[in-house]
């Protein structure tokens, strides 16, 4: 069997078989939205891993997406540490006319490399799978499980990882190689919600005087004007979290409150009857979603309360979902980083002999699927190649050097977090 330096030298030898595979996964326009458009690259991966000696399964998911998870059994996996590698092959949605290049064809100008996914996070995913290949190739066999999950539905919110992990899927450590510029990340949460306004009565809007005039004696309100009462008890509570909250990794005031989106009314002929307030809240990785939206009520319903027409009148929530796109809803949980977890000391301990230098711990400011891994209580890290300031952004490109030193650090680490004794 090959050695751990081999298997670098390899990484190296061979940049080639990893930069014909990012070429094939960027072909795949899997845009969400629209969604829908990932059974074809599922497939490829699925005949990828299957020719390196994984075990795959496909799992339904909406129709026409699939899931697929993959498993390398461990020749003593009963003693030896288990890895899960996750990331999503769904991309952001494309503006053609923006890019200065196809974006479904990969193109290299010098170390940069463009390309609708590159660093969100395609990137990521031909690493792992460029490194699978390799094991295969130098007959390296791991005591421990090598996992693997080929997901979608991170970029609408949708419950992919959470699917699979639901459906008892786990390791002693993962790590999800979505885009944290080589640093290794937790994340906040965030949850969407809807607040609705309902009036018991219809009114044609030839009655707004009797509404409004004094004396005019029609008891009486428009949901749209009354969803101002939810919106500033909302900027009122954002403010206090600002003040109040903090969490070592992120700047002042990233718990916010966003008014996101709002619909009401019939047409003009009528008193909107209903309002519908759709929210973003960003929370912190040591709170919970269940303390959150509580919070939230609690304050919409004080300052309903002391309104004279929502009194009676009180707003209802809708919290969460598992669609942007199917049920208007997502949750992405937080993710609080361990560092002296084994499988993070593992991993550090690669990142400093591949670079040199000492990893960056921090916080995301934005969410990923790992944040599932430790709803599941599943030690992890968001660790991939890639900027967030290229994620989802016109011309998007990832820098090639960056992506080779991100696989020779994987390779390092899988080597030996799966070389490396369990708990007994």
């Amino acid at each position: 069997m090959a050695s751990k330096e081999a298997l670098l030298q390899a990484v190296d030898e061979h940049e080639n078989q990893l930069l014909t595979l990012l070429e094939r996964l960027i072909s795949f326009e899997t845009m969400s939205p629209p969604a829908r458009n990932t059974v074809a690259i599922q497939q490829f991966i699925d005949a990828e891993l299957t020719q390196d000696g994984f075990e795959t399964k496909r799992v339904p998911f909406y129709e026409g997406d699939e899931l697929l998870s993959a498993q390398k059994n461990g020749s003593d996996a009963k003693n030896y540490h288990s890895l899960l590698l996750n990331g999503h092959v769904d991309v952001a949605t494309v503006d053609r006319d923006s890019w200065h290049t196809d974006p479904f064809k990969l193109t290299q100008k010098g170390d940069l490399l463009f390309g609708r996914g590159v660093s969100d996070m395609k990137g990521g995913i031909a690493s792992f799978i460029y490194l699978f290949s390799l094991f295969k190739q130098l007959g390296i066999d791991l005591p421990g499980d090598l996992r693997f999950q080929s997901v979608v539905g991170e970029e609408a919110g949708e419950a992919g990882t959470k699917t699979l992990l639901k459906n008892g899927e786990t390791a002693d450590f993962a790590v999800v190689g979505d885009t944290s510029n080589m640093n290794f990340q937790g994340q906040g949460g965030v949850i969407t919600g809807w607040i609705t306004l309902k009036s018991p009565h219809i009114y044609h809007d030839g009655n707004r005087a009797a509404m409004i005039t004094t004396g005019g004696g029609l008891k009486a309100a428009n949901m749209v004007e009354k969803m101002m009462v939810v919106i500033q008890a909302l900027e009122k509570l954002e403010q206090y979290w600002g003040i109040t909250k903090s969490y070592p990794g992120f700047a002042p005031g990233i718990d916010t409150i966003n008014p996101a989106y709002i619909e009401g009314g019939l047409h003009p002929a009528y008193i909107p009857s209903e309002a519908k307030l759709w929210i973003t809240v960003h929370f912190y990785p040591d709170e919970n979603v269940d303390d959150i939206t509580h919070e939230i009520e609690n304050q919409v319903i004080a300052a309903a309360k002391s309104d004279p027409w929502l009194k009676d009148n009180l707003p209802t929530f809708k919290w969460g979902g598992d669609s942007l796109l199917a049920d208007k809803g997502e949750v992405f949980p937080s993710l609080e980083l361990d560092p002296h977890h084994p499988g993070m000391q593992t991993l550090q301990k690669s990142f400093t002999e591949v670079t040199g230098e000492q990893p960056t711990l921090g916080m995301s400011p934005s969410v990923s699927d790992s944040g599932w891994f430790g709803y599941y209580h599943i030690p992890a890290v968001d660790f991939g190649p890639g900027t967030m300031e290229q994620a989802h952004s016109d011309n998007e490109s990832l820098s090639f050097k960056q992506l080779l030193e991100y696989t020779r650090i994987m390779a390092a680490f899988i080597y030996d977090w799966c070389h490396s004794k369990g708990e007994q």
